[in-house]
């Protein structure tokens, strides 16, 4: 139990500090990557306030439905962007997720009456194994093409040209700000976390 809740506790921070840098990117950049960061910033405190060790807070059986419309409403926000591809593809992903999560972590399906938390870390949880496989697998392609964009990328002179190409730490068409090397670290750290709680359905 110890180490569950501090895997909890471990997870919850990563996420809320995730969250935190995106809500400082919603100052500055255009009008799309400011709006492209609200929507990390709600991804990473949502996934915080999941993942609170249930023996600290077990919260309200209503919770999971107030999570289950919050980002329902967000995975309908970014569905006419998601259209156009690019990184808000990645945004519905995340928050139809969510949804899923919350639905399958509520008490009536887990039948924890009124402790949802437990699916996190117990079998009682109401996930559908193939659903939970196939977002499992996303994720995993997700925090492997993040991370190998953090690496130090190949520089290409092109014959007979001065000018270098190299590749750009967006992730998975992402783009960035000012700082994209931690734009993407942040994004890496909440994928890393959907990749864990959905390992607990």
């Amino acid at each position: 139990m110890h180490g569950e809740a501090s895997t909890g506790w471990l997870l919850m921070v990563l996420c809320a500090v995730s969250g935190a840098y995106c809500l400082l990117r919603t100052r500055t950049g255009t009008p799309r990557e400011r709006r492209t960061a609200r929507s990390e910033a709600l991804m990473g405190f949502g996934m915080a306030a999941m993942a609170v060790p249930a023996g600290v807070l077990s919260p309200p059986g209503w919770a999971w439905a107030v999570y289950a419309a919050l980002f329902g409403a967000a995975a309908l926000r970014a569905l006419p962007p998601a259209l156009r591809g690019g990184h808000h593809l990645h945004h519905l992903v995340g928050s139809l997720a969510m949804v899923y999560m919350a639905v399958a972590m509520a008490p009536a399906v887990t039948g924890n009456g009124g402790d949802g938390h437990a699916g996190h870390g117990a079998a009682g949880a109401g996930g559908i194994p193939v659903l939970t496989g196939i977002l499992l697998v996303y994720y995993a392609f997700y925090v492997l093409g993040s991370a190998g964009r953090l690496l130090p990328a190949a520089v290409v002179t092109p014959a007979g040209g001065t000018g270098a190409i190299g590749r750009g730490p967006g992730g998975f068409g992402g783009r960035t700000d000012g700082r994209p090397e931690l734009t993407t670290a942040c994004r890496l750290t909440m994928g890393i976390g959907m990749f864990a709680m959905l390992l607990t359905l």
